[in-house]
């Protein structure tokens, strides 16, 4: 069954951490929207900045922003002129203190929603879905990749009825656990309408214990932050 599950959410607990950290009460699906207006934004805002995830923290007067890019200086801007923007303007959407911290993705070849959006942008600008395909499993092979499989779906070269093709190097394990495996879904817009891009990235295996969420906690070690919200049970979601 490992072939019908989100790779990401099939390893939550086990390999991987959850995207948004936090403690919640009464107000849980306030602020589980409040999230997923923070992410839209910052994707909205930071469209050419190679974007990959957003990863949100909350305590009871902080909200604490991780925002991991392959394009920190896009972020950052001269001076930290751009970042001070930025987080001026969501504050304006929470009402609440923010605190920003960029992570650089070094190696982007490998990251699952940098290679679906570099996808999708090509095949925007009218370059061969194929040529497209190819470069990029390329690209994460070169970069030592233990395998790589992108599928596309969609009305492909115009065709009137739609159709799926999967391009596959190397192995992708989704039934074993300890197997890293990163997972995105893009779309791309077309002149014949939309086109889906799925990629699997299979990094190698974890042994022994592993830090869940390395970037979770940076505003702590940094020295900021406050008190973690109240509440018995954490509720966490990817």
């Amino acid at each position: 069954m490992g072939q019908k599950t989100n790779p990401i959410g099939n390893r939550l607990g086990i390999i991987r951490g959850w995207e948004s950290n936090w403690y919640g009460g009464n107000d849980y699906g306030d602020k589980l929207a409040e999230d997923d207006k923070i992410r839209k934004y910052v994707h909205a805002r930071l469209a050419k900045a190679s974007v990959s995830r957003v990863i949100i923290e909350r305590t009871l007067k902080l909200i604490t922003i991780t925002i991991t890019t392959a394009r920190p200086g896009i972020i950052i801007g001269k001076g930290g002129q751009e970042v001070d923007k930025l987080k001026e303007e969501l504050k304006k959407i929470t009402n609440k203190e923010v605190q920003i911290n960029i992570h650089e993705i070094k190696r982007p070849e490998l990251d699952a929603n940098l290679v679906a959006a570099s996808v999708a942008r090509q095949i925007e600008s009218r370059i061969s879905y194929r040529r497209a395909i190819k470069m990029a499993i390329a690209a994460a092979m070169r970069m030592n990749a233990e395998g790589i499989k992108i599928q596309i779906s969609g009305r492909l070269n115009g065709a009137e009825m739609a159709r799926s093709e999967s391009y596959k190097e190397g192995r992708i394990p989704l039934s074993t656990f300890r197997a890293d495996v990163d997972y995105a879904l893009h779309e791309a817009h077309t002149t014949y309408g939309r086109l889906g891009i799925k990629v699997w990235i299979m990094k190698g295996e974890v042994y022994g214990k592993r830090e869940l969420s390395p970037l979770v906690g940076l505003s702590k070690s940094q020295g900021k932050g406050g008190k973690q919200e109240g509440g018995k049970k954490p509720r966490r979601r990817k």
